[in-house]
């Protein structure tokens, strides 16, 4: 994710009789940052100059030197709230696909070890943003259980784990399950109350006309009381869903 963009100005972009697209949609924007914050993007971890709150370094909009062809610079505006210091509401916002590009050479993907084509990294970010709209929405879900106490949680941080197996992720694999393929901790701010949910991310197969294709396994990380009493209330409301809906079929086949 990103850098921040103000719920006003959002609301200004949804109302406006222009014609605009939607902040959700793709839209050019200024990399200016007036307050000289470092701009956030998806967690990669590294070692100088990180930023705490997405455990990545600056944003590099420059092309690498050997790239085979040029990529877009604009930035796709998340539906995730950011939980900012002087409470304020304004939004994550996703990395470019050249920011993704430099991200990748980073970890020390090389491309001229596969063909890839500049469609291919428009489809890489498409998949990157809707994973992470996807995920929130299972967070929200989570936090609807704490909608009295907090009607709008908004994500403070988050740092990428993909070699940091969750204990679940690794009771699964000695039961023959395959590994999730990422994992991300996102720390949540209910109202003041700072929440850890970890992410475990599968492979499901064929990307969908969403650009949907990861099975997330989303739930509050078992660091509290209050989580593992959460986790243990879906558990029993799953349990007790699934049993009268097999009732229900009972009765309709006899």
């Amino acid at each position: 994710m990103g850098n921040t963009v103000s719920a006003e100005a959002i609301n200004t972009n949804i109302h406006s009789s222009s014609g605009n697209p939607p902040p959700e949609c793709p839209m050019h924007k200024k990399e200016t940052n007036p307050k000289n914050e470092a701009p956030s993007e998806c967690p990669v971890q590294h070692d100088n100059n990180i930023n705490p709150y997405n455990m990545m370094p600056p944003a590099n909009q420059q092309p690498a030197p050997d790239q085979p062809f040029s990529l877009p610079t604009n930035r796709q505006v998340s539906t995730i709230p950011r939980a900012m210091p002087d409470g304020s509401t304004e939004f994550w916002v996703y990395p470019s696909q050249q920011m993704f590009w430099n991200a990748m050479l980073r970890k020390g993907w090389r491309w001229k070890d596969e063909d890839i084509k500049q469609k291919d990294m428009e489809d890489i970010i498409r998949i990157h943003n809707a994973n992470n709209e996807q995920a929130w929405q299972e967070v929200l879900k989570w936090e609807a259980l704490h909608a009295k106490e907090c009607g709008h949680p908004r994500l403070k941080s988050f740092g990428g784990k993909a070699t940091q197996y969750s204990p679940r992720a690794k009771i699964r694999s000695l039961l023959g399950y395959e590994l999730p393929f990422d994992r991300h901790d996102w720390i949540v701010d209910r109202c003041g109350k700072e929440v850890r949910y970890v992410i475990d991310y599968y492979d499901g197969g064929e990307v969908d006309n969403k650009f949907q294709f990861a099975l997330l396994d989303v739930r509050p990380a078992m660091d509290s009381f209050e989580n593992i009493w959460d986790r243990m209330k879906v558990f029993y409301m799953r349990y007790r869903y699934e049993l009268i809906g097999e009732k229900k079929d009972s009765k309709l086949t006899n």
